[in-house]
């Protein structure tokens, strides 16, 4: 029982810290970078938003942390030669857990904004969907030489 506590408490806080590596794709979060540098500002019309996934990546910590686990939990069973091989089938099928559960973690919403500039050029520009676009609204687009942003 003590195994079971202690093998979930540090599921728990590996996901909890696979959370914490995410960045935020919003048009309304700055990077420390981004604060008081100048950005051109273009104004322009929507023409579309879509609705997309927005795919951190995995840090590897989810398939660390259930192979680990996975062993833990598999050598624990059987005595000898039984316990390594099953520590070794508890680390694959963990470490193919852990990983599912971190790239499940690590999705999110966002918007594929595809707008026109006044000067008639179409851009698109994907970032999280904390704010609502709809075609034919007047947007703002914020640009620096890494970042281009949407907003009202």
């Amino acid at each position: 029982m003590k195994k079971i506590v202690f093998v979930t408490a540090v599921i728990v806080s590996a996901l909890s810290l696979s959370a914490c590596v995410s960045t935020s794709n919003s048009g309304s979060v700055y990077r420390p970078y981004q604060t008081q540098n100048e950005m051109t500002v273009r104004l322009a019309v929507v023409e579309q938003v879509r609705e997309v996934t927005i795919a951190q990546g995995n840090s590897g910590v989810g398939t660390l942390t259930g192979a680990a686990l996975g062993n833990i939990a598999g050598g624990s069973m059987g005595g000898g030669r039984g316990s390594t091989a099953t520590g070794i089938v508890g680390a694959v099928v963990g470490g193919i857990v852990g990983h599912n559960i971190e790239s499940q973690n690590n999705m999110r919403k966002g918007l594929e904004i595809t707008v026109r500039l006044d000067n008639g050029e179409l851009r698109a520009i994907t970032q999280d969907a904390d704010e609502m676009f709809r075609p034919g609204e007047r947007v703002r687009l914020l640009s620096d030489r890494r970042t281009t942003r949407v907003t009202h």
